[in-house]
């Protein structure tokens, strides 16, 4: 299940799910921890730990979920290692981030809202959907089609390089036979037809 290929909209199904559960329970940590009165209202430091390592721990979680399905997807798409890297690293420095600006975010004070999340932000969206809109490569599901519609079980590749030199070995032998004339007798032909001088 974790190791299969994935196609598009798969994946775009995967995303937006792993999406919403996360933001569900980061909503579940900062009712658990502090609630949303305590955050609103405690001021920026100490208080906001408990909250800020349930987030991160939260969203690293994620980040490990986010990276299976691109790494998937990737390797269904045959995409770059690099974009798919840089997409697992960002989102672990987003979801870092994240987790700090919990602990400094002043709810009374706009400005001290990080700006360098919303760029990090963007730079992780634009990879998703490179990665999203990468084009599959032709029979990078055989192996999935051939475990689903096997009828007669699979054989190793040593077996089916063995069966395939024995069928061209005995086929060999045979395409001889058939193109080989026909032997002649010595002799005068005998004449054909019926009786002694034929038709």
């Amino acid at each position: 299940m974790f190791t299969s290929n994935i196609g598009r909209l798969r994946f775009f199904f995967y995303s937006f799910a792993l999406f919403i559960a996360e933001a569900v329970a980061i909503v579940l940590c900062i009712a658990i921890t502090i609630g949303f009165a305590g955050l609103i209202n405690s001021m920026p430091g100490p208080s906001r730990q408990g909250l800020a390592g349930a987030a991160l721990i939260v969203s690293l979680l994620f980040v490990a979920l986010r990276g299976n399905i691109a790494w998937r997807r990737s390797r269904d798409a045959n995409g770059a290692k690099w974009i798919l890297w840089a997409y697992i690293v960002f989102s672990a420095i987003y979801a870092l981030l994240q987790a700090g600006a919990l602990l400094v975010i002043d709810f009374g004070n706009p400005e001290s809202t990080p700006s360098g999340l919303n760029l990090l932000g963007l730079s992780i969206f634009g990879l998703w959907c490179t990665i999203l809109w990468a084009k599959p490569v032709a029979g990078s599901n055989i192996n999935e089609l051939t475990e689903v519609f096997d009828f007669e079980g699979s054989l190793p590749v040593p077996a089916r390089a063995e069966r395939t030199t024995t069928s061209v070995a005995t086929a060999a032998p045979r395409a001889a036979a058939r193109s080989a004339p026909a032997p002649q007798p010595f002799g005068r032909p005998k004449p054909a037809g019926f009786g002694k001088r034929g038709l």
